[in-house]
C-alpha cells in the first residue's frame, strides 16, 4: 500500500470512534439519542431540516430560528412521565427550565415544555407523546417578532369578522 494512503485511512479510523462517542451528547441530540436507547426506537429523519429552519426564519422575519425536529412513529412502549422528564432535564443541561408537564389520565399522552433565555431570544424544547407518536422539537424564538406576527394575524381575523 502506498504511504500517502495511510494518512486518510488513519484519519477515518480515528474519526469513527469520536463520532460514535459524541452521539450520546447533550442538548437536542442527547435527548433524542437517550430516547432511542431507552425505548429501543429510532427517530424518523426529517429531510432538509436545515432548509426548513431557514424558511421558517425568513417567513417569520427572524421570529423562529434553529428548528430541530425528531419524530418517533409506532412508539409502543409504556412511558413513565417522570423518567421522560429526568431524561430531558439531564440531557438538556443547565439553563433549561421546565414550564409545563402534562400527563393524561390514561398515561398515554405526555407533554413536556422547557425554555431557556438566549439573549434577546428564547429557546423552547418540546417533547410530546400522543398515543403511538412521540415528537421532539427544539426552536429558538424572538418573542418580539412572534408577538408582531400573532398581532398581524389577530388583526386580520378581527377585520374579517367585522366584514362578515
Amino acid at each position: 500500500m502506498r504511504p500517502w494512503l495511510w494518512v486518510p485511512l488513519c484519519f477515518i479510523a480515528l474519526l469513527i470512534p469520536v463520532v460514535v462517542l459524541a452521539g450520546g451528547g447533550s442538548g437536542f441530540n442527547g435527548v433524542v439519542n437517550s430516547i432511542e436507547s431507552r425505548y429501543h426506537v429510532r427517530a424518523t429523519q426529517i429531510p432538509f431540516m436545515g432548509l426548513a429552519s431557514l424558511i421558517a426564519n425568513r417567513a417569520t422575519d427572524g421570529g423562529v430560528d434553529d428548528v430541530h425536529v425528531a419524530e418517533f412513529k409506532h412508539f409502543s412502549k409504556p412511558v413513565d412521565g417522570e423518567e421522560l422528564n429526568r431524561i430531558a432535564e439531564k440531557k438538556l443541561g443547565p439553563g433549561w427550565e421546565r414550564m409545563i408537564r402534562e400527563t393524561s389520565r390514561t398515561g398515554r399522552e405526555h407533554t413536556l415544555i422547557f425554555s431557556r433565555p438566549e439573549g434577546k431570544r428564547m429557546g423552547l424544547f418540546v417533547i410530546d407523546l400522543d398515543g403511538h407518536e412521540l415528537d421532539v422539537v427544539q426552536v429558538s424564538v424572538n418573542p418580539n417578532r412572534m408577538n408582531q406576527t400573532i398581532a398581524q394575524y389577530s388583526h386580520n381575523q378581527h377585520h374579517q369578522e367585522k366584514s362578515d
